[in-house]
């Protein structure tokens, strides 16, 4: 059974969720999505940038799940950032996803003028429209200075975050300041060996679990939301199979020791990085770190 956390609004947001990040096969984002809620899954995320809202959407509509079950995540990319911009988004997502209101609506990138999208966001949470607002990849610096400007606190910051990039001082930081912290790419897409990792794979054993099974279950004991993406529906099950077992301290404790400190899809502070966010929609490229 997913457990939920209260954000900072008193929203309840499930802790594991289900991502569609560079599904870009629109039959297949719709099938998965169709697998993930059969699967149990209720918090659903993906982005305009995805490019994949209208099958997230069909996937919806033909599902038997109570809209009031669901917990449905979207996000303004870069050049919807302003405040018409991002008023114009809203609409457009909620109607490729038809529905009526949103429960997370998220801006993607801290980069554009994300201070005119976040009064936008502050009013459709104010009219109802949303049931929470946060942003995504916001280091401390800019989450900071965000919160000490704004009305509405956000209520989550989804970043990256894995065991080759645990961010202990970015999280106290989103503590201090009551903003859920969210993780996307818990497995960094496979990159940089962490299916391989020696330590992960010594714990996965100890438990008769997989290595991904304990990097899930390491954020949720870190009180780190997750969103796993698979289109494999024996993959999706066994992602959600981690509510059964704990990880003990000398567990926690091993895992730490993987900390490279640095980023492995993401770094807005790297000029290379920056280009490719911005030049995303016309380029996926996953990653040039």
């Amino acid at each position: 059974m997913i457990k939920n956390m209260k954000l900072n609004n008193g929203v309840e947001m499930p802790m594991e969720g289900f991502g569609v990040f560079q599904v870009s096969d629109l039959a297949l984002c719709e099938q998965a999505v169709s697998d993930a809620l059969d699967c149990g899954y209720r918090l659903i995320d993906t982005a305009s940038s995805y490019q994949n809202e209208e099958a997230v959407g069909r996937a919806i509509q033909r599902s038997n799940v109570p809209r009031e079950e669901l917990f449905i995540t979207t996000k303004a990319y870069i050049q919807q950032m302003g405040y018409d911009n991002t008023m114009k988004a809203f609409e457009e997502s909620l109607k490729a996803l038809g529905v009526e209101y949103l429960d997370l609506y998220l801006i993607h990138m801290p980069l554009g003028d994300y201070y005119g999208s976040w009064r936008a966001m502050e009013e459709l949470y104010k009219a109802g429209r949303i049931r929470a607002i946060g942003v995504s990849n916001f280091l401390p610096d800019r989450l900071m200075d965000l919160c000490y400007n704004v009305e509405v606190i956000p209520a989550v910051n989804q970043i990256e975050r894995h065991p080759h990039y645990q961010r202990a001082e970015h999280l106290e930081v989103m503590r201090k300041l009551g903003v859920q912290p969210q993780a996307w790419a818990p497995f960094t897409e496979g990159l940089k060996g962490m299916f391989t990792e020696p330590i992960l794979t010594e714990i996965a054993e100890k438990h008769g679990k997989t290595v991904a099974q304990v990097i899930l279950r390491w954020n949720v004991q870190n009180q780190v939301i997750v969103i796993p993406k698979s289109v494999h529906k024996e993959r999706m099950e066994e992602n959600l199979n981690i509510w059964d077992f704990e990880l003990d301290e000398e567990d926690m404790e091993r895992i730490c020791i993987l900390d490279k400190n640095c980023p492995s899809m993401l770094d807005t502070l790297k000029p290379s990085e920056v280009k490719r966010v911005y030049d995303y929609l016309n380029n996926p490229v996953l990653t040039s770190l």
